[in-house]
């Protein structure tokens, strides 16, 4: 897999050091940071949700995060960078939420529908728009984005892959093809239907449509030999 972004939605456990060890001190400060870095981001997401980019204030995330403003620069340089790690974050919680949500799912209609309704009743999709929105004035910020997207393809497809594996279905397009596909229309869709006022249920219904049928299960391939067994047999009868 491609480098490891900082925007990992697990956090490493750090193991314990001894005392003694001199390595142990730049470890703890290694750890330290990365976990007021998860603080920050924690506090800063519902805020950056809520009052959007212009009116949330740097000062309002250091005190949501009993943080100083100071520490907010540090880690993140700007808040506009703040602002699209924490996109980027939100939309790999809500991929990862999709594959929990389709693991009891038996059926590829049923696999469909689970990522489809769990897409479509967060907000995480059009917060990630608008961090779409600012790199195209911040370039700078433009290869976390893309970092986010590739591992968004790359997991979305191992599931899948490993879904189709798992039940013996057969996918009517490769495991990447299935998942850029997958993300591409429910971006689309969810920023469409967001401006337009539509629920969640629409969305949904809407990606339904527009994605159709992904996989075939077993008893779908039962059914079409039979078929097929029967119009052989059918016309052999006939040209008799």
């Amino acid at each position: 897999m491609a480098e490891k972004p900082a925007h990992e939605p697990i956090e490493p456990i750090e193991p314990i050091e001894a005392a003694g060890d001199p390595k142990h001190a730049a470890r703890a400060t290694r750890s330290a940071g990365r976990k007021m870095r998860s603080l920050l981001l924690d506090a800063a997401s519902p805020l950056f949700r809520e009052r959007g980019l212009s009116g949330t204030a740097i000062a309002d995330i250091a005190a949501a995060a009993n943080a100083f403003p100071s520490q907010i620069t540090y880690y993140f340089r700007t808040k506009e960078a703040l602002f699209v790690e924490c996109a980027c974050r939100e939309l790999l919680y809500l991929a990862r939420a999709t594959e929990q949500a389709a693991l009891k799912a038996r059926t590829p209609q049923d696999y469909t529908h689970a990522l489809a309704e769990t897409v479509t009743a967060s907000d995480s999709v059009t917060f990630f728009a608008e961090a779409l929105t600012l790199t195209r004035r911040r370039q700078d910020l433009a290869p976390l984005v893309e970092r986010t997207i590739e591992r968004l393809h790359s997991e979305g497809a191992r599931a899948y892959a490993s879904q189709v594996a798992r039940h013996g279905w057969r996918s009517l397009r490769a495991p990447d093809e299935s998942s850029r596909r997958f993300w591409a229309v429910a971006i689309g869709i969810i920023l469409e239907g967001h401006a337009m006022g539509r629920s969640p249920e629409a969305l949904c219904a809407e990606m339904l449509r527009v994605l159709g049928e992904q996989a075939k299960s077993n008893d779908d391939a039962a059914r079409l030999r039979l078929v097929d067994a029967r119009d052989a047999s059918s016309n052999s009868n006939e040209e008799s």
